[in-house]
């Protein structure tokens, strides 16, 4: 018996989206990728191999770290081409459907959203930056003399266990403020950061910054933010951060800002407005 390919969906578009995607070719086990009507939308679909994308054999080749970058990959790369030509809704990786009626169904019940989500980004694109607390490198610990700086007959002077013990509580504590007051300082920098970008953005996401298994141990993420900027102002984010890297009170503060990327951050209504 011939089973039914499956329908994975990238993206949706509006009536007027060009039908043209540029080199994006889809998942290479997968048919050409189209356009299939969602009433007045339509949405950048992909037939698949049903088996090959079943929820379980889905969920074993996403659990191996290589083909889940490739899987991404492919879905970004298809929504990025499809948000070239137009606005477009992308939609979250893996979303698979049994065929083009079932699909169909399910997107039209969001077709207002998806509207309103088109209306909101149509001439903007997302900008991601992040804000990065910088470790110093440690000053290395203070050499001793090989001999000891005493008469040879006389015992070297030792400090009372008590002084020796509140110099070693000052030292530890006075290390601890000092990673507090430049945390403080990176909390207060990625604020201005976020109010300067804010001020060209349409809107703006932030997130729970990332741990050390994704940064590394020689930096820690105080912020991780999306910004929605008009295409037009595509060269003032990085302007921005810019001027800030020079700004006092950026000492220990890495920033990074890349885009344009497709607004994957801007689809779900939840996102500040901008000032302007």
């Amino acid at each position: 018996m011939t089973v039914s390919p499956a329908t994975y969906v990238f993206a949706v578009c509006g009536p007027d989206h060009p039908r043209a995607l540029g080199s994006a070719g889809g998942h290479p086990e997968g048919g050409p990728l189209r356009f299939l009507p969602i009433g007045s939308l339509r949405a950048v679909v992909q037939d698949v191999p049903a088996a090959a994308f079943a929820e379980a054999a889905l969920r074993e080749r996403l659990a191996d770290a290589a083909e889940l970058e490739r899987c991404a990959r492919t879905h970004h790369d298809v929504v990025s081409a499809a948000a070239a030509g137009g606005p477009a809704v992308p939609l979250p990786l893996a979303t698979l459907y049994r065929g083009d009626e079932r699909a169909a169904a399910a997107l039209a019940e969001n077709q207002e959203r998806f509207r309103a989500v088109l209306d909101r980004i149509a001439g903007r694109a997302e900008w991601a930056v992040k804000v990065y607390l910088t470790q110093p490198a440690r000053p290395a610990p203070p050499t001793r003399p090989d001999r000891p700086l005493t008469h040879p007959d006389r015992p070297p002077a030792q400090a009372p266990p008590e002084t020796s013990g509140r110099a070693y509580l000052n030292r530890l504590r006075g290390r601890q403020q000092l990673r507090e007051r430049q945390r403080e300082n990176a909390l207060a920098a990625a604020e201005r950061v976020d109010s300067a970008v804010r001020q060209i953005a349409a809107g703006s996401v932030r997130r729970r910054p990332h741990g050390p298994e994704v940064t590394g141990h020689d930096r820690t993420q105080i912020m991780n933010a999306a910004y929605l900027i008009a295409r037009d102002r595509s060269d003032e984010p990085a302007a921005t951060i810019g001027r800030l890297r020079g700004a006092p009170g950026f000492d220990d503060v890495e920033i990074d800002v890349s885009g344009p990327w497709a607004p994957y951050s801007f689809t779900d209504g939840d996102e500040r407005a901008g000032h302007h």
